[in-house]
C-alpha cells in the first residue's frame, strides 16, 4: 500500500507534460508568427508563397498524429517524447541556415509534424495514462501550466527575434529542446503507473482499441467539437486585429483583449477542471460550446468598448473550458490502453482544421466584404455540437 504522505509520480509526469507542450512552440502558427517578418525580409519570398507552403506544411505535418500516437503505445512515452524533442530540436536548429524554397517547405512541414502534432499527442497521452479518477483535475491544473508557460515563452522569444534576429533566437529554441527537454523526459518520464500507484489510480474499466473508438457517437461529436473549436482560434487568433479593426477599434484595443482573454483563460482552465470533476465531461463541455457560440454570434454586433471586453471574457472562457474538456476527454470515454493512437486521431482532425480556419475567414472577407456570415455560421455549427455534446452517451 502506498505511503498517503508519499506524492503522487503522475505529477512529475504531469509537470514534462506541460513542458512539452510549451516545447511545442516552433511547430505552432503563434510561435513561427514570431518569425515570418524576419524570415520573410531574409529570404525575400511574398506572404502568398508563404502562406501557401504553411497551409500544405500543416496538413502534411498532421499525418504525424496517427504514428506517433501508436509508438506512444507500443513503446511509451519516455522513448518517444524524448525522440521528439531532439527530432524537433535538430529540425529547428536546421532552420537557422536555410536559404531556399525547398528547404523551408522541409524545415516548417517537419516543425508541424514533430511539434504541433507529434509531440502534442505525447504531452496529452502522458497525462491520459498517468490519471484516471483525478484525470479532469489533473488536466486543469496541466492547462493552467501551459497557458503559463506559453505566456512567458511568446515574448521571450519575440524579443530575442528583436534583439539578436530570427536565426539565433531560433537556435536558441532548437537547445532548449535538444539539451533541456529531451535530457527532462529521459531522466524523469514514467510510461505507466506502478503496482503501487495502480492501487489509487486505477485503469479504466474497459479500454477500447481505435477502431473501437470509431465506431462510437462520443469520438464523432468530441473530435468534431475539438475541430471546430481550432478552427475558430486559430483563424481568430491569426486574424483578431483585423476583425476588430473592421469594427473600428486599433490595435490597442486588439492588445488589451488578447490579455484579458488569456488570463480568463487561464483562471477557467482551473475553473474547468474543477467542474469538470464534479459534472459529467458532457454537460460541461454543452457549457463551453454555448459560450463559444454566444461570442461568435455577438461578434458581428459589437460596437462598443465594453462589447469588446465582454467579447474577449467570452472567448477567454470558452477557451478555457473547452482545453480542459478536449484535453481530458479521450482518456475518461475510451481508457488508457490504446490512448495515443484515439489522441492521435482526434489531435490530426483538430490540425486540419486549424489549418482551414484561417483561410476560411480570409475567404469570406474577400468574397463579401465582412466576417460577420462566417461568424454566424460557425455559431450554427458550435450550437449544434454543443447539443450533441450535452446529450452524448458515453461508452
Amino acid at each position: 500500500m502506498r505511503s498517503p504522505s508519499k506524492v503522487y509520480y503522475g505529477w512529475a509526469n504531469l509537470a514534462i507534460a506541460a513542458l512539452a507542450m510549451v516545447g511545442t512552440l516552433p511547430g505552432r502558427t503563434q510561435g513561427l508568427g514570431l518569425i515570418t517578418e524576419p524570415l520573410l525580409k531574409d529570404l525575400h519570398l511574398d506572404r502568398v508563397t508563404y502562406a501557401t507552403v504553411n497551409l500544405w506544411a500543416t496538413l502534411i505535418g498532421a499525418a504525424f498524429c496517427l504514428p506517433y500516437g501508436k509508438l506512444i503505445d507500443r513503446f511509451g512515452s519516455r522513448i518517444v517524447m524524448t525522440f521528439i524533442a531532439l527530432a524537433l530540436g535538430a529540425t529547428v536548429l536546421t532552420m537557422r541556415s536555410m536559404e531556399s524554397l525547398a528547404a523551408i517547405f522541409i524545415t516548417i512541414t517537419l516543425t508541424r509534424g514533430f511539434g504541433q502534432s507529434a509531440l502534442s499527442v505525447a504531452s496529452l497521452a502522458l497525462v491520459g495514462k498517468w490519471f484516471a479518477k483525478r484525470l479532469n483535475f489533473a488536466m486543469g491544473i496541466y492547462s493552467l501550466l501551459v497557458g503559463v508557460g506559453f505566456i512567458l515563452a511568446f515574448p521571450s522569444v519575440g524579443a530575442a527575434v528583436l534583439k539578436f534576429g530570427w536565426r539565433a533566437a531560433w537556435s536558441g529554441v532548437g537547445v532548449f529542446l535538444v539539451l533541456a527537454l529531451a535530457p527532462l523526459a529521459w531522466i524523469f518520464v514514467r510510461d505507466v503507473p506502478g503496482k503501487e500507484e495502480l492501487e489509487t489510480e486505477p485503469f479504466f474499466a474497459s479500454d477500447l482499441t481505435i477502431w473501437e473508438a470509431l465506431r462510437t457517437p462520443a469520438f464523432w461529436i468530441f473530435a468534431l467539437s475539438s475541430s471546430i473549436f481550432g478552427l475558430v482560434y486559430s483563424g481568430i487568433s491569426l486574424f483578431n486585429e483585423s476583425i476588430l479593426a473592421e469594427r473600428g477599434f486599433d490595435a490597442t484595443v486588439y492588445h488589451t483583449v488578447l490579455v484579458v482573454s488569456t488570463m480568463l483563460g487561464l483562471l477557467a482552465n482551473f475553473g474547468g477542471g474543477w467542474l469538470a470533476a464534479k459534472w459529467s465531461i458532457q454537460r460541461v463541455a454543452g457549457i463551453g460550446m454555448a459560450v463559444l457560440a454566444v461570442s461568435l454570434f455577438a461578434l458581428p454586433l459589437v460596437k462598443t468598448y465594453a462589447h469588446v471586453m465582454m467579447y474577449g471574457i467570452a472567448m477567454g472562457i470558452a477557451g478555457g473550458v473547452l482545453t480542459v474538456v478536449f484535453f481530458s476527454v479521450w482518456g475518461q470515454a475510451f481508457g488508457r490502453t490504446h490512448l495515443g493512437r484515439i489522441q492521435g486521431a482526434a489531435q490530426m482532425m483538430t490540425v486540419f482544421a486549424s489549418a482551414v480556419g484561417p483561410l476560411l475567414l480570409a475567404e469570406t472577407l474577400r468574397q463579401t466584404g465582412s466576417y460577420d456570415v462566417v461568424f454566424n455560421g460557425l455559431g450554427v455549427i458550435v450550437v449544434f455540437l454543443g447539443i450533441a455534446s450535452w446529450y452524448c452517451p458515453m461508452p
